[in-house]
């Protein structure tokens, strides 16, 4: 039978893989990653001490996977491993990557100039920012995150309604507020130093994996470090892979990701955006008896009135017969002179009394119809 395809092989989820990153990219499988969250080196291209007022020296970032020798090598690397990431992602798939102004633009023109289609950059504000101790900047507040799908034509998940609902119904903004990793969540080695210079909050994963992820999509993080990415997606019901060269960062991803439990199937639903439930045409109400022909709906102040036809289209009688007619959308906006309109939310029914959008009646259809769990239905089998 020759040797199966690539994007079928098994795809080693759950798992740290030890070693170089590209060497362990080009293992993978073609296909096979919903979404690639990145954390590379930065390139700080620090060339001293960092020392505090007090002239005690800052722990900051000076180990030797942050280092290279030019713009150019580091380029070299950057270009390298995305390419790889992108032949990984599927064809919706989307990718993640944080920077600071060291290396951000870098890996912009990189992401652009490989073909991957940016959606967003996000701006990381940091509440506890490190000082800046040389008094010759601004103190370095935020990083950036930039988030990009596979190409121009991905049809990248993004999970709006989620993210508004847990914003108290106001849409999630491109600019995030959260402290850095401190505190009982900062990792530590057998020291008492930090086990990882980088450690990202679990905040701002847990943000990410919720908005631009669905439970079961597969994530790659091919800078695993502590495994802040494995520990968030293991937590969310997502499968995930790390790769990871350093062992002691490796021995701490494991320990920390085998403390963690998944959350129920109940509480990892998210809101459902109604552009993804299964269609009902106002015809197939009609058709269910929920509204009967001959009916009157109106708009929601009962200004504005209009019949029910057995057809599912909704007139206008008038003297001498009918003065408008037409599906409830273009009726809908032709007696408001406007250009659209979604009649579902526009028309009401009278029931006890009271004015009811007719919108209400779709979840009523979809469950006599047999469509409620269709979606997830389709999910599950894929």
């Amino acid at each position: 039978m020759g040797e199966r395809p690539r994007r079928f092989q098994n795809v080693p989820v759950g798992r740290i893989l030890e070693g170089d990153c590209l060497d362990r990219l080009r293992e993978l499988p073609t296909e096979a990653i919903d979404l690639v969250f990145a954390d590379p080196p930065y390139n700080l291209q620090l060339d001293r001490e960092l020392l505090r007022p007090n002239n005690t020296v800052v722990d900051g970032v000076d180990d030797a996977w942050d280092k290279f020798q030019s713009f150019a090598e580091y380029d070299t690397f950057s270009r390298a491993w995305l390419t790889e990431a992108r032949r990984v992602l599927k064809p919706d798939g989307a990718i993640w990557v944080i920077g600071s102004y060291h290396n951000v633009f870098r890996l912009g023109v990189a992401l652009q100039d490989l073909g991957f289609w940016l959606q967003n950059d996000v701006v990381w504000r940091k509440t506890n920012p490190m000082p800046n101790f040389r008094g010759k900047r601004f103190t370095n507040a935020h990083e950036t995150l930039i988030w990009a799908g596979r190409d121009r034509r991905s049809r990248v998940t993004f999970n709006y309604d989620a993210l508004k609902a847990g914003n108290e119904d106001v849409q999630m903004r491109s600019d995030w507020l959260f402290p850095i990793c401190s505190g009982p969540e900062r990792l530590k080695d057998d020291g008492g130093r930090k086990a990882h210079p980088t450690q990202k909050p679990e905040a701002l994963l847990h943000r990410i994996l919720i908005g631009t992820t669905n439970p079961g999509d597969v994530v790659l993080d091919p800078f695993f470090g502590t495994g802040t990415t494995g520990a968030v997606a293991e937590r969310l019901g997502r499968r995930w892979i790390g790769i990871e060269r350093e062992r002691d960062y490796v021995r701490a991803a494991k320990e920390r990701i085998g403390k963690e439990e998944s959350l129920s199937t109940a509480a990892l639903e998210t809101i459902r955006p109604r552009r993804a439930e299964p269609r009902v045409a106002f015809g197939a109400i009609v058709e269910l008896g929920m509204i009967r022909p001959g009916t009157r709906v109106s708009d929601e102040r009962g200004r504005i009135w209009a019949e029910v036809r057995a057809d599912g289209s909704l007139a206008q009688p008038g003297p001498r017969g009918v003065i408008r007619q037409g599906s409830i959308h273009r009726l809908g906006a032709e007696v408001q002179g406007k250009a659209a309109c979604n009649g579902w939310t526009f028309w009401h029914y009278e029931t006890g009394g009271r004015r009811r959008p007719i919108d209400l009646l779709r979840e009523e259809a979809r469950m006599r119809l047999g469509l409620i769990g269709e979606r997830s239905n389709s999910l599950a089998a894929e």
